[in-house]
C-alpha cells in the first residue's frame, strides 16, 4: 500500500475547486494519504474563499499528520527553507511517495527518490497507477 504525503500546492488545489480533478487522491483505495500541519497551513493562507477554506477542512480531517524531523535535509539536496519541513515531513512518515505540483522548487526531484521518497507530480501519480491496474 503507498503512503502519499501530499504537499502543500497539492491541498491547495484539491480545495480551490469543488470538483477538482486532484480529489481523485482522495478516493483511492491502495493508498493512505498524509501531511503536515505546516502543509495544511501553507495551503489554507493561500485560500480566500469560505468554501475553499471549509473544502480543505473537510479534506484535511482523513490525514494522517507527521511534522518534520529535526534532522537535516540528505546531502545535495538543494530545497528553500520553505519548502525543507515538506520533505523532512515526508520522510517522518515514512511516505512512499512525495505528490507536489512544486515544479520550480521539487521538479529537479521528480522520478526521483530521496530517502526511499518518490517525488512526483500527482497526475504521473495516477495515470501510473492507472497503467499498472
Amino acid at each position: 500500500m503507498d503512503r502519499l504525503f501530499l504537499d502543500a500546492n497539492v491541498l491547495f488545489s484539491a480545495a480551490y475547486r469543488a470538483k477538482a480533478g486532484l480529489l481523485a487522491l482522495w478516493r483511492l483505495r491502495n493508498a493512505t494519504l498524509c501531511t503536515s500541519r505546516y502543509a495544511i497551513e501553507e495551503a489554507r493562507v493561500n485560500l480566500t474563499e469560505p468554501a475553499q477554506l471549509e473544502r480543505l477542512e473537510r479534506l484535511s480531517e482523513p490525514l494522517a499528520l507527521f511534522e518534520a524531523s529535526l534532522e537535516q535535509p540528505p546531502a545535495g539536496i538543494a530545497l528553500p527553507a520553505k519548502d525543507l519541513p515538506i520533505l523532512l515531513a515526508a520522510i517522518a512518515a515514512h511516505a512512499t511517495h512525495l505528490i507536489t505540483g512544486d515544479i520550480r522548487h521539487f521538479g529537479p526531484y521528480f522520478g526521483k527518490r530521496i530517502k526511499g521518497i518518490l517525488i512526483v507530480p500527482p497526475g504521473d501519480y495516477v495515470r501510473n497507477l492507472a497503467k499498472n491496474q
